[in-house]
This record gives structure tokens, C-alpha cells and sequence, in this order.
């Protein structure tokens, strides 16, 4: 190769001895300044790599001469902020749920701090905008199974619905009225109970399913069937269904109810954050 350098005439410059089809390369240096930038950020690097954490190990990594870490900002940080809310979580823990309203102050912390709780444990159930859907109920409207005032919102956020590991749980459970009526009844009092919000597709099996209603229904959901609170029994006058509406959806409900399970929040999330938890679905608009 060295045979092949030689002095390019134009620019005096030295080629490196490379040709490829009649083009050949001049050994340019590099500019002093680009050197300079390239041997400083070599420095930089080293020194970076000793001051803070860099050369991963086996199973941790150096811990640099400065003692820095992002985990340990990011507690730092943490402990800044509940430091700094430390006061107004207090003042929530310290009064009863119910009369946190009383002061506008706490009640928006408290709303803030559910919205936060909210978006980590319930959206994968109720979602995001808590509207719920099949199985799951919308929260922003009137319609509760359990009761909507504040300490109502308060014991089922705490101690859940059918959670068997919680003594204090809501519990309710609706008979699989396939063992106890005939097919053709369960399609008469399905009929009958789908009327009550205005999907009426058999008129001529009603009057059969409510005398079935009265003998079977009433004494969970009322003789009106405007649902009973205190029982966790649906209002089946309205459109809202957790399982589908029309004769099919109730029939199936009928034959074969489906219970749905929440957890008990309170020994998971302390009782504060129930709190928060309770003020926030209560603001959301269908609180009673």
C-alpha cells in the first residue's frame, strides 16, 4: 500500500493509497479542533462513569464516587411530597367521611386524591370515565344497587360486594329460578319484568308473569319492582342493566344469575384513600 502513496498535485496533499475505478483518497487530517472535542468527551466519559452509576455488574451496577442515583431522587422526591401533602392527608384521615364536605378545601383534595386512585385500581373494572359496561356499573349516574349517599359509597368501597375474605362485604344473592319454575314461566316472568322498561315482545305472556313477578320477585325487588337498596336488588323499571336488556337478557339472568364480585378496598388501600376514593365517585355526578 505504501508503494501507492504518492503527493496529489492540485491540493499537495498525501493519498492514503486507496483507488477505486480512478478515484483515490487524500489523508486529510482532521480538524485540531474536531480532535480536541473528541479527546475531551473521552475524559468527560471517564470521569462520568467513576462520579455516578455506570458499569453494570453481575447483579447491581457501581454505585459512583458521588453516591447519586435515579431511584434514589425519584424517593427523595416522593418523600418531598408526601411531606409537603402530609398535612391536608391528615386532616382527611382525621374527620368522618361525611363531613368532609363541610370543608371546600379538603373535599377537592379529597377528589383529586380519589381521581388518582381511581385511574391505579378501578378503571380496569369501571373504566377510565367510570361509565362501566357489561357486568361492571356506570358510576356517574343515579342508579345504585347498594345506595349512592356518601357512607353508602363509603361501605361498599371498603368492604367490597359478595368478597368473601371481608366479614362486612355486601352480600346478595339472586336464586337460579331454572330449579324452581317450568321453561315456559321463565319466559312469561322474563317478559313481563323487560315490559317494565318498555321492551315489551311478547304482550300476550305478561299478565302470566306478573302473577309469576309477584309470587317469585316482589319480595327482593318490590311489588312496584323499583329494587330494594338494602338488599342489593336492581330497580327493573329503568333501561339500566348490568347484563343486557330485552326478554333474552333477563331470561338468562333468571335462569342462571350472575353475581358480580368486587374486592374490599379498605384493607388494600387504607382508610384514607377509601375516603378519597368515596368523595370522588360521589362528585362524579350520580351521587345521592
Amino acid at each position: 500500500m505504501a508503494e501507492k502513496k504518492r503527493i496529489d498535485e492540485p491540493t499537495g496533499t498525501e493519498t492514503v493509497g486507496h483507488e477505486w475505478d480512478g478515484i483515490e483518497e487524500l489523508n486529510t487530517p482532521l480538524p485540531r479542533w474536531w480532535l480536541w472535542a473528541l479527546y475531551a468527551t473521552i475524559i468527560w466519559g471517564i470521569g462520568y462513569t467513576i462520579a455516578y452509576p455506570a458499569w453494570p455488574l453481575i447483579s447491581s451496577a457501581t454505585a459512583g464516587v458521588l453516591g447519586w442515583s435515579s431511584h434514589g431522587e425519584l424517593e427523595k422526591e416522593l418523600t418531598d411530597e408526601q411531606g409537603r401533602r402530609a398535612p391536608i392527608i391528615n386532616a382527611i384521615a382525621a374527620r368522618p367521611v361525611e363531613q368532609l364536605k363541610s370543608d371546600s378545601r379538603l373535599w377537592q383534595a379529597a377528589i383529586e386524591g380519589g381521581r388518582a386512585a381511581f385511574k391505579v385500581n378501578c378503571v380496569q373494572c369501571h373504566g377510565s370515565g367510570a361509565a362501566g359496561s357489561k357486568g361492571y356499573p356506570n358510576l356517574n349516574d343515579d342508579d345504585w344497587l347498594w345506595g349512592g349517599n356518601i357512607d353508602q359509597i363509603y361501605q361498599t368501597i371498603a368492604h367490597g360486594a359478595r368478597f368473601a375474605a371481608d366479614g362486612e362485604t355486601r352480600v346478595s344473592e339472586m336464586p337460579a329460578f331454572a330449579e324452581m319454575l317450568e321453561a315456559d314461566q321463565v319466559g312469561q316472568v322474563s317478559a313481563y319484568v323487560a315490559s317494565l322498561s318498555g321492551a315489551t315482545e311478547h304482550p300476550d305472556l305478561l299478565e302470566a308473569g306478573k302473577q309469576l313477578f309477584a309470587d317469585n320477585c316482589a319480595s327482593c325487588h318490590g311489588e312496584a319492582a323499583k329494587g330494594n337498596q338494602e338488599l342489593g336488588a336492581p330497580d327493573l323499571t329503568d333501561a339500566i342493566s348490568l347484563y343486557g336488556s330485552g326478554e333474552a337478557a333477563v331470561a338468562a339472568q333468571v335462569r342462571a344469575p350472575r353475581h358480580g364480585v368486587m374486592p374490599a378496598w379498605g384493607a388494600r388501600l387504607g382508610d384514607t384513600t377509601v375516603k378519597e376514593l368515596t368523595v370522588f365517585v360521589h362528585s362524579l355526578g350520580g351521587g345521592e
